[in-house]
């Protein structure tokens, strides 16, 4: 019987749903499942007060997290197969998720370990998935597959709906904008790639190191954002080495420098964001080769094809 172990973190309870619905055809077929919930040492709150969410960000984009309580797993575990599920948090991944990667309790359990990613976020985790290869690369483990669910209203949308469910706790229809988060079909659908887990681990095929899950739709990249992420990141890295001159977080003499980090953000997303996309799209055929590099990058290793839908549907 196949072990597997399946770390996650969700502040909302999306992802959690997301990781139910994939478990539960391995679950009914009588795989050993232990699902480690990340718990950090000072929870992070639900829905964000405003400044303890703007007051997440150096330390998340710099790597550098809280820690977290010990793991319930048992030291001397030994597992078939990881699945890590995880958020983005200002392009990186979640504190806990990078602090679990960090940890000597994490590294021991990854070692050697065929790991299947697991993101839900709005849109944009190109760039955090490649600051969560990299953790997965220097604990030693095999990234095998990578399945990404995203928030598929227009973006401008999303830029309303997303924070508004972060600082109130609200997801649903607003102003006659849509519901925010992966809708309730694509979660229910997440049920596929657990069926394709069943059969891959009772062929023991998470041994090969090959991707187990192509021909699901395991990821849709818009390369464009890409783009964005990457300028995103540049500027993210100036201020948050900048807010942290101001102190540790939690103290309020970070505040200043946070109302300024904010202030940019909004100046950023209501005119950089919509010009570069729009510069993108006028230049489109002179870009075509870098955006389709970009995206054949990061649909691997698992894929955009759909070929195997019906087989686990």
């Amino acid at each position: 019987m196949k072990n597997v172990l399946v770390v996650h973190y969700s502040q909302s309870g999306q992802l959690s749903d997301v990781v139910s619905a994939i478990l539960r055809p391995l679950e009914d077929a009588g795989i050993r499942v232990h699902q480690e919930v990340l718990r950090p040492q000072t929870p992070f709150p639900f829905p964000w007060p405003f400044f303890r969410f703007l007051d997440a960000f150096p330390e998340s984009v710099r790597l550098d997290p809280r820690p977290n309580l010990p793991l319930t797993v048992a030291p001397d575990a030994s597992f078939d197969l990881v699945i890590l599920a995880w958020q983005v948090w200002y392009l990186s991944p979640s504190q806990p998720v990078t602090a679990f990667l960090q940890s000597d309790e994490g590294k021991r359990l990854l070692a050697g370990k065929p790991v299947v990613s697991v993101v839900a976020c709005r849109n944009m985790w190109m760039t955090a998935y490649d600051k969560l290869v990299t953790l997965l690369g220097a604990a030693g483990a095999r990234l095998t597959d990578h399945v990404a669910f995203t928030d598929n209203a227009n973006p401008l949308a999303t830029f309303i709906t997303t924070p508004r469910w972060m600082f109130t706790g609200r997801r649903d229809r607003f102003l006659g904008l849509p519901a925010a988060g992966v809708t309730p079909t694509e979660t229910a659908a997440a049920a596929r790639f657990g069926h394709a887990l069943v059969t891959a681990l009772a062929r023991d095929e998470e041994r090969s190191g090959a991707p187990m899950l192509t021909g699901l739709r395991a990821v849709s990249v818009n390369p464009r954002l890409v783009v964005s992420e990457r300028a995103g990141q540049r500027a993210f890295r100036v201020w948050s080495g900048f807010v942290r001159l101001f102190g540790k977080p939690g103290q309020l003499r970070r505040v200043p420098a946070l109302a300024l980090f904010v202030t940019y953000l909004i100046v950023l997303i209501i005119t950089v964001v919509p010009l570069s996309l729009v510069l993108q799209r006028s230049f489109a055929p002179l870009l075509r080769n870098r955006l389709d590099a970009l995206r054949a990058r990061y649909e691997q290793p698992s894929g955009s094809g759909n070929a195997r839908m019906t087989e686990h549907d």
